[in-house]
């Protein structure tokens, strides 16, 4: 008798994980600009350096976790990943104890935003990996069409979170959220069954970068303007004194 999986349910577990991972993400995203202008007294060049060098680690370290996701496991990629995170936020706490040195304080900044980008990859990747497993490739599209739901409205949540958060008690309320909500989330996925990794051969990174390198091009493109107003448009609100910067 065939068993009918109910794949909101199966996914809302991993959907939870992406959730945490891209609120933390969206949570900087506002600040991390007016932090590092305010704070630091740096401009746009050095602004654009520490907000993107999240993407930059995301970016170089996606195929070495997918392939991390399947030799070890999804589930383990996720708890890795959700370790990241939590590790990123122990360095913005340091660059805070180092802000009497703003390139110090930025430099630490740069690092713990690279550790959260490849912390990022492991979340989504794992995420994505560990639904199609459990719920199989039959429901791929509803997979991603979930995962991608819970990764923006994460985003879309974060921004007026770390806005609050900011207000109350600065950058450094964004340093404790980035610590505790990923050790958080890993303590409620450590009871969740793991899906084992694979036991043979792969294919060759070259060809899957051949496989999908033309929509790739064509993702990052369209996403070039959406990150330059992530990064710079709460500084446009902080310039023209308007309130409520996270709603762009």
């Amino acid at each position: 008798m065939r068993v009918r999986v109910n794949v909101f349910v199966t996914l809302a577990p991993k959907m939870a994980v992406v959730f945490v991972g891209f609120l933390i993400a969206g949570m900087g995203m506002p600040v991390l600009p007016i932090h590092v202008s305010r704070d630091l007294g740096f401009g746009t060049f050095v602004i654009g350096l520490i907000t993107g060098s999240q993407f930059f680690s995301s970016l170089i370290t996606r195929l070495w976790a997918g392939d991390f996701a399947d030799r070890k496991g999804p589930k383990k990629a996720v708890t890795v990943g959700l370790a990241l995170a939590a590790i990123a936020g122990a360095f913005y706490f340091v660059s805070l104890l180092a802000v009497g040195n703003p390139t110090l304080s930025a430099s630490i900044l740069v690092a713990g935003r690279g550790v959260l980008g490849a912390g990022e990859s492991l979340i989504i990747t794992g995420s994505v990996a560990w639904g199609l497993a459990t719920v199989g490739p039959q429901h791929s599209g509803k997979v991603i069409a979930w995962i991608g739901t819970a990764m923006f409205g994460a985003l879309a949540a974060g921004a007026p979170v770390g806005s609050a958060l900011f207000a109350l008690e600065g950058f450094a309320a964004i340093a404790a959220a980035t610590i505790l909500l990923p050790l958080v989330m890993a303590l409620l996925v450590a009871p969740l069954a793991p899906v084992p990794g694979r036991s043979t051969a792969s294919a060759s990174r070259l060809s899957v970068i051949k496989a999908v390198w033309l929509p790739g091009l064509g993702s990052a493109f369209a996403s070039l303007g959406y990150g330059s107003i992530l990064a710079f448009s709460s500084l446009l609100f902080l310039h023209r004194q308007w309130a409520d910067g996270w709603l762009p």
